[in-house]
């Protein structure tokens, strides 16, 4: 299964409501066969410009990253999903690809001569 991150910003709520927020979005990613690798706050902040979601026009909030494995089809429903509650602003879903194991760059042989040869 690919590794990816949801970006979320949610309207500014309260402490408690926020985790509701959070376990609903954590428990739907399970519920369709997400594994959930991690949770991150980033804070509540200014958005970078008034967004109207559902109604209300939001100047700040609150900003998560959730790491995750998923099979590739969920992700439209997923963000589907997200869309439809009253609580999230923006939700955004990238795909993180796999770090290069061996270091070289791009992967190629040739890549990998040449990043030698410039480093010597």
């Amino acid at each position: 299964m690919p590794r990816y991150e949801l970006a979320l910003i949610v309207k500014a709520m309260q402490r408690p409501e926020t985790a509701a927020l959070l376990r609903r979005t954590v428990e739907t990613l399970m519920e369709r066969g997400a594994v959930v690798r991690g949770l991150e706050n980033l804070g509540e902040k200014l958005l970078p410009y008034k967004i109207s979601k559902h109604n209300e026009r939001h100047s700040r909030g609150g900003y998560f990253l959730i790491d995750f494995h998923a099979a590739p089809g969920i992700v439209t429903g997923l963000l589907d999903h997200l869309e439809r509650d009253i609580d999230v602003v923006r939700p955004t879903v990238l795909k993180n690809d796999p770090e290069p194991s061996n270091g070289s760059c791009c992967g190629s042989p040739v890549a990998s001569k040449l990043q030698d040869t410039v480093y010597k």
